[in-house]
């Protein structure tokens, strides 16, 4: 009688590759291991190669780079996603897309379960495990690491008797992840928020005390709130951000030092690398500053905010998701122009920015001659606009002999 099958999220690394004959013994099921490129710089043929040498009954790999860029980083661009201000979301924006073709990889095999490599603390379990429960609550989800007690030396001997090859180099002290949008780095010396960053934890970034004496100049032309070219020259997503890495990275932009709030309810200490994505949040921004209007600007602030938290938060796949999105969208549609990054010393300014739709005015804004600023107009909207606390002030907090300012105490008519 045939085995049941399950879809595992393989890395190809020492846990991920432990658990396929582990998942087979424990749950007397077949595993089909299922590799994604997000850009995370890997062989994913050279994985699924080893997958079938480990005991895999099939072996999946799908390159995703232009998925992830298109319908994930690009609308939490267009969005302002960054989490507490600081993460650019590089991680939780990949869970949701691995999850999904995973779904569609389960129904295409037949499978029966879906599992991921996911400890007990951190975030992703949730991620995907969300996701799954939402595109097919049917499926069985098996996370091992939440479920066996191996240490790294007890996976160590566990592989060797079960004749997975383990990479003889020594461990690293950090746990990272990356993809094309940013690297995550956390544990080890990490742990002691007090401590700064060593160096070496540090690897698509130049320390910027050592980065070129000259700045960079670039220029970013976005439609619609979507990047869609560099330099003057039209260009994909995947491309455009593999450039901005490397040019960022050059010059020592996108380190972000973190203790953010995880979904589980810890506080962790987190280091990314972000060098494209900190460019392209930081010019988009700027555009908008033309493009939208006060109103627009200000409300979207909190929108941006939502968004960020519906993406850590594992709720991709939400119709609140489809909600904000709409908002999104619409708010974006006159999001188009340029804008010049100057890149120098670890940091990403925007010095010019320009646009078709600007809602910048030189003739209104102008002190020279030629303003089409009546100014004369200006003292009856002051009257106006002052008129209710004027009247506030008259009626009812001058009566009482006048009204404490913080800090300042009471303030005399």
């Amino acid at each position: 009688m045939a085995r049941e099958k399950v879809i595992l999220a393989y890395s190809g690394g020492l846990d991920t590759s432990v658990m396929v004959p582990w998942i087979g013994e424990k749950y007397n099921m077949d595993v089909v291991t299922f590799t994604v490129d997000l850009g995370q710089g890997e062989d994913i043929q050279a994985i699924k190669a080893k997958a079938t040498k480990t005991g895999a009954v099939d072996a999946i790999a799908v390159d995703a780079r232009n998925l992830f860029v298109d319908h994930f980083v690009f609308p939490a661009i267009m969005a302002g996603a960054i989490y507490e201000g600081k993460y650019p979301l590089a991680t939780a924006l990949g869970r949701p897309l691995i999850a999904k073709l995973m779904v569609e990889a389960a129904r295409e095999h037949g499978a029966k379960a879906v599992a991921h490599g996911c400890t007990g603390k951190g975030n992703d379990q949730v991620r995907f495990d969300v996701t799954f429960q939402t595109l097919a609550p049917d499926l069985k989800i098996i996370a091992p690491v939440r479920e066996w007690s191996m240490t790294r030396p007890a996976a160590i001997e566990y592989a060797a008797k079960h004749n997975i090859p383990v990479e003889a180099k020594p461990e690293s002290p950090y746990s990272i992840d990356q993809n094309l949008f940013g690297r995550s780095c956390e544990a080890g010396v990490l742990e002691d928020p007090w401590d700064e960053p060593p160096e070496e934890a540090y690897a698509w970034t130049t320390n910027p005390a050592k980065a070129p004496n000259e700045p960079e100049y670039i220029e970013i032309e976005f439609n619609h709130g979507v990047p869609t070219a560099l330099n003057g020259t039209p260009t994909d997503g995947v491309a455009l951000i593999e450039t901005l890495n490397r040019l960022g990275g050059k010059h020592g932009v996108g380190r972000i030092d973190h203790v953010e709030n995880r979904l589980v309810g810890i506080k962790s200490r987190e280091l990314y690398e972000a060098p494209g994505a900190v460019i392209l949040h930081e010019a988009h921004r700027e555009l908008e500053t033309l493009c939208l209007s006060k109103q627009a600007a200000r409300f979207k602030t909190g929108v941006s905010q939502e968004y960020a938290d519906l993406i850590y938060n594992g709720l991709w796949f939400s119709a609140f998701h489809q909600d904000l999105f709409a908002f999104v969208a619409s708010n974006q549609r006159f999001v188009s122009g340029v804008t010049r990054v100057k890149l120098f010393k670890g940091k990403a300014t925007v010095v010019g920015r320009k646009s078709d739709m600007s809602l910048y005015s030189k003739k209104l804004a102008t002190y020279d001659e030629g303003s089409d600023y009546d100014q004369s107009a200006a003292q009856g909207f002051i009257k106006i606009h002052g008129l209710s606390q004027q009247t506030q002030a008259t009626r009812q907090l001058m009566k009482g002999g006048g009204f404490d300012l913080p800090g300042i105490g009471p303030a005399k008519s």
